[in-house]
């Protein structure tokens, strides 16, 4: 069991209009809705890709209960979700038709008290001795201590059990610090927390602040890895147009699967970026097309070397 932490949870709405023009009324052509928050994206490739998945975050209002109910459909997922007073967010994704280009619109979510917190912390260290990996995935929402992850890092590690981390400001630098088994920054957080734009050397840097392996995501060029085994680049064959929302989430589906499988870290990554290009390709925000995934996973160039980094 993989399990999935999304502590500013959402409601995934996708409006599909022609065309995007400011200062115009549109007619929507199509509305969908899915759970959202990066961990919840994470959990649902795991189970598409056959594994067993446990969520937990905070859930509330009513759209915390559309998430949890529209949760309850997706198989080989449990929701473990912890209730709290303010309503969870939305989040609305804008699809031009024309453009093929996406427009996001992203809610704060509720603000935690400190014994909603403390009670989440609680399940969290309940649930987490019987996992075979935890991810730490998205945002911190209002009332959760900027050093939320680097607590529950912790925790993971003493229960023995790998953890990755998905943030960005300073929940990642001090995650880091705590020491997480993977770390998986996009190029512009990666340049935030090190202070350089040279992937390849902010990557280095990111391991020396803590991480155990740093994976860099670089958008449509694919991926960089520096890990104790070695550094290797994962790249796709031709860049994709469509929605990229929930694409990096795919990609830490694959890294995750890959880790609780005991993949080499070249097929790790090739699995990470076929799911992340065929969630651009797929027509709902956070989904991934199954055809066109196993399609683009023959086709990923991973370059590199085993030795150590």
């Amino acid at each position: 069991m993989i399990l999935t932490v999304t502590l500013n949870t959402a409601l995934d709405i996708t409006y599909r209009i022609r065309s995007l023009r400011p200062h115009s009324s549109h007619r929507v052509t199509e509305v969908t809705e899915r759970p959202g928050g990066k961990g919840l994206n994470v959990a649902r490739v795991l189970a598409a890709l056959g594994h067993e998945v446990t969520v937990t975050g905070f859930t509330g209002g009513g759209t915390g209960r559309a998430v949890q109910d529209q949760l309850t459909a997706v198989p080989r997922l449990v929701d473990a979700l912890v209730p709290v007073a303010g309503p969870t967010r939305r989040t609305i994704a804008v699809v031009d038709e024309q453009t093929g280009d996406t427009t996001q619109l992203n809610e704060p979510g509720p603000t935690v008290t400190p014994a909603e917190w403390s009670a989440f912390q609680k399940a969290y260290e309940e649930l987490v001795p019987s996992m075979s990996a935890v991810a730490l995935c998205g945002s911190l929402p209002p009332g959760v201590p900027v050093g939320a992850y680097a607590g529950l890092i912790r925790s993971a590690r003493a229960a023995g059990v790998p953890v990755l981390l998905d943030t960005s400001g300073e929940p990642l630098r001090r995650g880091v610090a705590a020491r997480p088994d993977i770390v998986k920054p996009n190029a512009d957080e990666l340049a935030e927390l090190t202070g350089s734009h040279e992937p390849s050397r902010a990557t280095q840097d990111a391991r020396r602040r803590g991480a155990h392996a740093v994976v860099a995501s670089l958008g449509p060029e694919g991926l960089l890895a520096v890990t104790p085994q070695g550094r290797w680049r994962a790249t796709p064959s031709a860049r994709v147009h469509g929605n990229p929302t929930g694409a990096g989430d795919s990609a830490v589906a694959g890294l995750l699967s890959g880790l609780v499988e005991r993949l080499p870290w070249p097929d790790r990554l090739a699995r990470a970026v076929a799911l992340s290009a065929a969630t651009v390709l797929a027509p709902v925000a956070g989904e991934f097309d199954a055809a066109a995934y196993e399609e683009l996973l023959g086709r990923v160039a991973v370059t590199g070397s085993t030795t150590a980094a």
